[in-house]
């Protein structure tokens, strides 16, 4: 499985003309699941059925899969036997999301239903939850997980213990998710919802900047928008990052060379093995540009952190070489600096680990 985007819609608050538009915005820009939360509903089967099957029926046809988040519970409260999961079949759903636990058992029993229904399991709880489920022999094809939410403000998860949790599940094989808060999005399943985000830290960042960060620091496979409706701005904006390198924004000097453009913008970059820690080394453009001009411009003065810097011709061999700096160092001349990453996103230069690939996308001009 690849990774993606997702949605979240909350039928039981808001109008079905705007569901059903989200949706196919959504789709636009190629978000590929949704997913929505029966916790909070108060309907029977059948007003479930009549309520959520044209909207995830719509889903369907565009492409993207809808998971539906419950607790145990809800199986004895609409009478759906654990060994025949043809409910959700009927809904149109992919799969469901399990935000309580059974006792695992009945998890990888349930991974075997003929319908191909996928259990989600919820993997905010960094125990030995996954590897009980494991024990009892799951079908691995059709067990998957995903993070909670918080609505409440300084409830979500904090950086180290997410990236420690994910882990667990990554390890063992299994397709994770998480999610992020839009900041014009007001709609959840609870009556309080001061943005959705899985982490504490994202809760007031740009949409684009949470989804960056994310998929750079844990191994995040899908990133799902939490609440609802998020713009059409920030669909498009989560719909150009690149999912499986870290993506950096850049505010760009005003009069580089063409080859240093192509340096910044063109390459796949990645950091040595070797680490400095005073700077992050992409090296391989050394021997692709060597031909290439790259004259020196005025110097002196400081090096910042998060100052994108290309060697120039006076360095000889390093020509062409491109760092970030993460300490403080004065200019001998030897370095041109292109741009500078923005302070609120130095926060991901610790996720430039060896051999993490990276890219540069132009935020603005200096």
């Amino acid at each position: 499985m690849t990774r993606g985007l997702g949605f979240s819609i909350y039928p039981e608050k808001t109008r079905v003309e705007e569901d059903m538009a989200y949706i196919r915005l959504a789709a636009a820009y190629g978000f590929k699941r949704m997913f929505t939360c029966f916790l909070s509903v108060e309907l029977t089967k059948n007003e479930l059925v009549e309520k959520y099957k044209p909207l995830i029926g719509l889903a369907k046809t565009l492409g993207i899969d809808t998971y539906v988040d419950v607790y145990p519970s809800f199986f004895d409260n609409m009478g759906i036997a654990l060994d025949d999961l043809s409910f959700f079949k009927e809904l149109g759903a992919a799969g469901f999301r399990l935000d309580r636990s059974f006792s695992g058992s009945e998890e990888s029993l349930m991974t075997y239903n003929s319908e191909g229904v996928i259990i989600e399991v919820n993997i905010s709880n960094d125990t030995s939850y996954v590897e009980n489920i494991l024990d009892f022999q799951p079908n691995k094809d059709q067990l998957v997980g995903c993070h909670n939410f918080y609505p409440q403000r300084y409830s979500g998860l904090k950086e180290e213990y997410f990236v420690q949790a994910t882990k667990r599940y990554k390890c063992l094989g299994l397709h994770t998710a998480a999610f992020v808060s839009s900041q014009t999005g007001t709609v959840g399943p609870w009556d309080i919802s001061e943005g959705q985000p899985t982490l504490e830290r994202d809760r007031h960042l740009p949409i684009d900047l949470q989804a960056r960060a994310m998929w750079a620091c844990a191994d995040i496979d899908d990133i799902i928008i939490g609440n609802a409706y998020a713009t059409e701005a920030e669909l498009k904006q989560l719909s150009e990052i690149q999912p499986y390198v870290v993506n950096f924004s850049i505010n760009q000097l005003e009069n580089i060379s063409e080859v240093e453009a192509k340096i910044c913008y063109d390459e796949l970059h990645f950091q040595r093995g070797d680490i400095s820690s005073y700077m992050v080394r992409s090296t391989a453009s050394r021997a692709k540009y060597k031909a290439q001009t790259i004259e020196a411009r005025p110097a002196g003065g400081t090096i910042n952190v998060g100052d994108v810097l290309i060697a120039n011709d006076r360095y000889g061999i390093y020509a062409g070489e491109l760092q970030i700096a993460l300490e403080e160092r004065e200019n001998d001349g030897v370095w041109n600096i292109v741009g500078s990453i923005p302070k609120e996103e130095h926060f991901m230069l610790p996720y430039i680990t060896p051999w993490k690939k990276f890219i540069f996308r132009k935020e603005g001009i200096l």
